[in-house]
């Protein structure tokens, strides 16, 4: 997923100082150049000028090989509403599309007022961790069951994902007594 990340990032860089009259080989490794920057120091009042020069190199079947080792794009409802999600690259959420492949649906039950947690069904990988979790957090707790925050708490989860939304959005979706969350993986 960060070789993917990281491949995008470049190409996007690529496209803006092209637009810029720089040329940038794209085909087998990438090299970009950001613009040079002058800074002052505050002892000499000198300038100095330095560039910084980043090479990825990438070819097309580590990114193939990458795309192919990604848990499918799952796709998170909360009470049938489609939300943005930032799934992690972790062997539990590899374990979770694999049980979402067929569709999943749990019913969340709201907790301490910032949570809604919901059994998964069976058990799952889980590399646990103290965390402090923001609004937006979904982590599996237990290995079985998982919670979504709108609030924030500190204990041990194993982070799977965040959904993209403000906190009055994720508020405004999970502040209910009941909340069903679905999770599915969209056929390739």
């Amino acid at each position: 997923m960060r070789g993917v990340l990281v491949l995008l990032t470049a190409l996007v860089l690529s496209v803006c100082l092209a637009g810029c009259g720089s040329t940038v080989p794209v085909t087998g490794s990438s090299e970009i150049t950001t613009s040079t920057q002058t800074s002052k120091t505050s002892e000499s009042e000198s300038e100095s000028e330095s560039s910084v020069v980043t090479t990825a190199e990438t070819s097309e079947e580590e990114i193939e090989e990458s795309i192919d080792s990604m848990p499918g794009e799952m796709v998170l409802t909360i009470n049938g509403t489609e939300v943005p999600v930032i799934w992690e690259d972790n062997d539990s959420v590899k374990a979770l599309s694999k049980i979402a492949a067929d569709g999943l649906v749990i019913k969340m039950s709201p907790y301490g007022g910032f949570e809604q947690v919901g059994p998964i069904g069976q058990s799952i990988d889980k590399a646990d961790e103290e965390i402090t979790t923001s609004p937006g957090d979904i982590v599996l707790y237990s290995g079985d069951q998982i919670v979504i925050f709108f609030g924030s708490n500190t204990w041990s989860y194993t982070k799977l994902g965040k959904i993209d939304l403000s906190e009055k959005e994720l508020t405004d979706l999970l502040s209910k007594d009941a909340v069903d969350i679905g999770i599915t993986v969209p056929e390739k």
